[in-house]
């Protein structure tokens, strides 16, 4: 691969990642005073039905966008991007109505499945979010199979401003005597949120389309039937399959939804004391989001990037690429999931005000390594064309994660929730592995990355270890939110820094691949390293 194309891909990814940073934020942050004003039960009610809304903006988001921006990249033509989007149009839409009336007209089974009738009104008010899908999914995959990042990151950020901003309102009306909502009521208007965030980035995407291209992309709103009869087969494996590594820890947490509070009252725990449990075990859902923000805009930049190297058929330039793509990946979310673990009961006690279910949360914040690591292992495979080992790998994961998690919940509570997440996610990864060619598989013996990964991550816990076993001797216990917010801000920085600096004293990169991260000249700088010996 050309230097300047990578270095463009690094840049696209920056912005998606600066957007997808500033979006996952936004989606941490307002759990923490929603959570603070609704209590544990009333963010139980949201939590339990957010995997819908997840799935659904996955699907717009990550999911069918990757796919269409490597149908794009794969076009010749004009016409033959047009054709080729159009056909995509009209598969996105039919399947966006299936999804949205099977949710909509079968609420009071899916309610009741998850033992909570009253349910039925806040999956109601989600299935709508399936029905934005079709035009966001087609706009973003269109800018991103050019490599143009920006309409995606600013859409991205305008959605979730819009729908954070809704579920505050929410959360206030509840707290207001003058409205007496209950918790489903609440539940309800803040997964209206979605929807409307939703519309607004259709607006956003518009007015790019219109700045770049001069004309909005001609699409109907009723979709049509699709020309091309071979994309429906691709449209279903390929896209369905990014979908599904895309919303892998979303499709794990609506397993935990019909299993989880059912499970915990089969073990004996009360109804009410199960949904709080429940509300407790989600509190790791954002926190691990947030971890996995640049392994996720990795891999939508570098994508389409690998399946012009395989049209190309440049091999050797694919291998190299796909090992500085893993490096990567691995070297930056197994740093942010050993970081978040040490941090944990500090962020826990500051954003959630008490420390409840601090080992459940500590284990579960491991996802963000494994997890990052299967959606890289997944988008390498299916640049290639290879969909079924993915395919037989994601249904695996699955079906463990379905087997073992009534049973772990059952006698180790929500920590063997947690546990049975980490289970699912090894089984993917390990399939995934032993998929791929041993050439690619070798970027963690060269130069001993794997070796020189567990060194950094080791000092970086010493070290912060260190510094909070010292700040516990000095002031004792917890007793400050914002004490415990600014200490955890500290450990972060403190958490990267040292990671960085041993990152470059070990060699972790190369000084070429130091040089493709945004702002590699100056880490390099920082760390001591000249520019020599490339």
């Amino acid at each position: 691969m050309a230097r300047n194309q990578m270095k463009t891909m690094m840049e696209g990814a920056l912005v998606l990642t600066i957007a997808s940073f500033m979006a996952k934020l936004l989606s941490a942050l307002y759990r923490v005073p929603f959570q603070n004003i609704v209590g544990d039960e009333g963010f139980y009610v949201y939590q339990q039905v957010y995997p819908i809304y997840g799935i659904a903006m996955t699907f717009a988001l990550t999911g069918f966008p990757q796919f269409l921006s490597k149908l794009v990249a794969e076009q010749t033509s004009p016409r033959a991007k047009q054709q080729i989007l159009n056909d995509s149009y009209a598969l996105l839409c039919w399947s966006a109505l299936i999804l949205w009336g099977v949710t909509f007209f079968f609420s009071h089974g899916l309610a009741s499945l998850m033992g909570d009738p009253a349910l039925a009104l806040v999956i109601r008010v989600a299935s709508f979010t399936f029905l934005l899908m079709p035009v966001l999914s087609l706009y973003r995959g269109l800018f991103q199979g050019e490599l143009l990042m920006v309409p995606t990151a600013v859409s991205q950020v305008v959605e979730q401003l819009l729908r954070v901003g809704i579920i505050l309102l929410a959360a206030v009306g509840f707290a207001s005597t003058y409205f007496s909502w209950t918790i489903y009521q609440t539940g309800a208007l803040a997964m209206a949120g979605a929807f409307m965030g939703g519309l607004a980035a259709w607006v956003i995407l518009l007015y790019y389309d219109r700045k770049i291209h001069g004309i909005h992309l001609r699409i109907n709103l009723l979709p049509g039937i699709p020309k091309e009869k071979r994309l429906l087969k691709r449209f279903f494996v390929e896209g369905g399959l990014v979908s599904i590594y895309s919303g892998m820890l979303i499709l794990f947490q609506l397993i935990d939804s019909f299993l989880l509070v059912n499970s915990l009252t089969k073990s004996g725990l009360a109804e009410q004391s199960a949904k709080v449990a429940k509300g407790v075990y989600d509190r790791g859902q954002p926190l691990v989001q947030l971890g996995l923000v640049v392994a996720t805009a990795l891999s939508a930049t570098f994508l389409p990037a690998l399946t012009k190297l395989i049209v190309q058929k440049s091999k050797k330039q694919f291998a190299r690429s796909a090992k500085i793509y893993l490096r990567f990946t691995t070297a930056i979310a197994g740093a942010a999931s050993c970081g978040l673990a040490v941090l944990m009961p500090y962020l826990n006690f500051a954003l959630f005000k008490d420390t409840s279910g601090n080992f459940t949360l500590m284990a579960f914040v491991f996802a963000v390594g494994l997890m990052a690591e299967v959606q890289a292992y997944q988008s390498i495979a299916q640049s290639q064309g290879s969909f079924l080992p993915a395919l037989k790998a994601a249904g695996l994961g699955l079906i463990v994660k379905l087997l073992v998690t009534s049973v772990m919940t059952f006698y180790l509570g929500t920590f063997g929730a947690s546990l049975s997440t980490l289970l699912g996610l090894i089984v993917v990864l390990i399939f995934l592995t032993r998929a791929e060619s041993q050439a690619i598989n070798d970027f963690r013996k060269e130069r001993r990355f794997a070796w020189k990964l567990l060194g950094c991550v080791l000092v970086m816990i010493a070290v912060l270890g260190t510094f909070f076993s010292g700040v516990t001797l000095i002031f004792g216990s917890l007793e400050s939110r914002m004490f415990a917010f600014v200490l955890s801000l500290f450990g972060v920085l403190l958490g990267a820094s040292v990671f960085v600096k041993v990152a470059v004293m070990f060699r972790l990169f190369t000084v070429r691949e130091w040089l493709l991260l945004p702002f590699g000249k100056k880490i390099l700088r920082i760390g001591g390293k000249s520019h020599e010996n490339r």
